[in-house]
């Protein structure tokens, strides 16, 4: 890393909450080329609803690091539908862990939040100081706001007790480990998915959620985790750090884009009836680049590895749906 660290990795012992899901299992592969020890738990041994359980777990395991990496997470249509779910479960998660790091003495959280938490029309690209300035998309407001509290969380514990904890807002992610279940997974893996089933149906059309103009900013999650290692070891601010790749795409281009990695010949025919959700989404990464850290994976580059890995885990069995 050029960036003089604030927190050197060297010999630390770092627990990824959520190591099962994409983001968390990114985190562990990056972690993993680091001279430190990463710790892991699943549901059954820790079940992060509980504060009992998480508390008597930091309390025992003492790691220096804590890297809040689990969420229940989902596309426009999870959303909606759970409100109650996604506002309760992400409060109590965060709240476990950013409350039970400081009662165990641990000096050092990563809290990961969203791109979500902006206002609905934010300018764009969405700095940092846009937060709280607006109304939130209507679509994912439960989430967002519990991802709102997670930053303000650590804000308060950095003000009132001196702890070094910080926040990292990603883009919309993908890669290996997403979820590919139709019926609550993000738009990318979703298209791939259904892209890929039209190809073996001989399908000449593909559906598409909504009219396709707005625009999403993508990230590998690959590309995600090395900034969240950088972040982990070389800042330490009040404010939230937008992590993303500075450029997006309409989901038409998206769509098209998907197509010809899996090789579909296929007409696109949107639904506009389908929710759009927020008219665009960029991250104004300024502040990131400026510490010294640019993304490395380009969007069709990372589709074609993401598909890669989808196919291969069909082949295996494996169960894409989380």
């Amino acid at each position: 890393m050029d960036r003089e660290s604030v927190f050197p990795l060297t010999g630390k012992r770092i627990y990824v909450a959520g190591h099962r899901g994409m983001v968390g299992s990114g985190l562990v592969r990056r972690l993993g080329r680091e001279d430190c020890e990463v710790l892991t738990a699943g549901r059954q041994q820790v079940d992060l609803l509980s504060q009992a359980a998480v508390h008597g777990y930091l309390a025992g395991e003492q790691p220096d690091a804590v890297i809040v990496a689990a969420a229940k997470v989902g596309g426009i249509h999870a959303n909606d539908t759970y409100p109650a779910e996604f506002l309760y479960e992400n409060l109590m998660i965060e709240a476990n862990l950013i409350h039970g790091a400081h009662i165990a003495g641990i000096d050092r959280v990563l809290f990961l939040g969203s791109s979500c938490i902006y206002p609905r029309m934010a300018p764009q690209p969405m700095p940092e100081d846009c937060l709280l300035t607006g109304p939130l998309e209507a679509t994912n407001e439960w989430y967002a706001v519990a991802k709102i509290a997670g930053i303000k969380l650590c804000q308060a514990y950095r003000k009132q007790y001196g702890r070094d904890y910080i926040s990292a807002m990603p883009t919309n992610l993908y890669g290996p480990g997403d979820n590919f279940d139709l019926a609550n997974s993000h738009v990318l893996p979703a298209l791939l998915r259904k892209a890929h089933e039209a190809k073996l149906a001989g399908d000449k059309t593909l559906a598409v959620w909504g009219s396709g103009k707005p625009r999403r900013e993508f990230m590998h999650v690959d590309d995600l985790s090395d900034a969240l290692v950088y972040l982990l070891a070389t800042y330490s601010g009040e404010e939230h750090v937008n992590v993303g790749v500075g450029t997006d795409v309409s989901i038409r281009e998206l769509a098209e884009t998907v197509c010809k990695t899996v090789g579909l010949e296929a007409e696109l025919v949107f639904d506009p009836v389908k929710p759009d959700g927020t008219p665009r989404k960029l991250m104004d990464v300024s502040r990131l680049t400026a510490m010294g850290w640019t993304a490395k994976i380009g969007l069709e580059e990372g589709i074609g590895q993401t598909y890669d890995w989808f196919r291969g885990s069909l082949a295996e069995g494996a169960d894409v749906r989380q």
